[in-house]
């Protein structure tokens, strides 16, 4: 059953709804990081131009160049680990398109729901990038003391923090926060499960920036097998 609301949010992929919300996902982390790197090296250039003195050598003229290298680097690779947190905050903005492109083609038949307001939105979408930086930094000290256990630790939680996430998206448009919790509360091993499925193409590069609106369409379809089962 999860399996086949992934499917049926797969298989919508191409429509035109869809497209946009990842069109801007992705626009908007890369326009964010290159400010980001900009600013960085704006920095360098203003604070730490020109030679360096050292006790003993004396002026150093390549510092400046040295350090300007190394945060460009630094900040290449910090791009590749932030791309997809940032992507799900941004896209966490634009999900109610992708739940009423999912009711509009799957559940005609229903009423048009209440549309999340703009800051709503802004502060789940901070707090989910804020949850998903810090649980995967605390992570990592597990990968490196237990790397066995990587993947298990991976997957669980990501799945619970993915599960948690977008099944709040599909169920606060229609139940409220307090009914969204309720409902999320009483099916949390199913909601786990679904968002395990989801964390799979989490670890794929490329296609992780997929997850944000692959995870909004498929809890929209659980939500409501769901809710006709309450």
């Amino acid at each position: 059953m999860i399996f086949g609301d992934f499917i049926k949010a797969l298989g919508q992929l191409p429509d035109p709804r869809f497209r946009r919300v990842v069109g801007w996902g992705i626009g908007v982390s890369i326009a964010l990081l290159a400010a980001i790197t900009w600013g960085v090296q704006w920095l360098i250039a203003t604070f730490a131009s020109g030679p360096v003195t050292l006790p003993l050598i004396g002026p150093v003229n390549w510092i400046d160049d040295a350090l300007g290298w190394s945060m460009l680097a630094l900040m290449l690779v910090l791009s590749i680990v932030l791309m997809l947190p940032i992507a799900a905050a941004v896209t966490s903005l634009f999900l109610d398109d992708v739940a009423d492109a999912v009711e509009a083609r799957h559940y005609p038949t229903l009423p048009p729901a209440p549309a999340t307001s703009f800051w709503d939105g802004l502060r789940d979408g901070i707090g989910f990038f804020g949850l998903m930086i810090v649980a995967n930094c605390l992570a990592f000290a597990i990968y490196f003391t237990v790397p066995p256990a990587a993947p298990f630790v991976f997957y669980a939680m990501n799945g619970y923090l993915l599960g948690r996430e977008y099944f709040q998206v599909a169920a606060l448009r229609r139940e409220g926060r307090a009914g969204a919790h309720a409902l999320r509360q009483r099916h949390a091993g199913m909601v786990w499960l679904a968002g395990v499925l989801l964390a799979v193409p989490l670890s794929i590069p490329v296609v992780n920036l997929l997850v944000p609106v692959l995870g909004a369409a498929t809890f929209t379809h659980l939500y409501h097998r769901l809710a006709r089962q309450a």
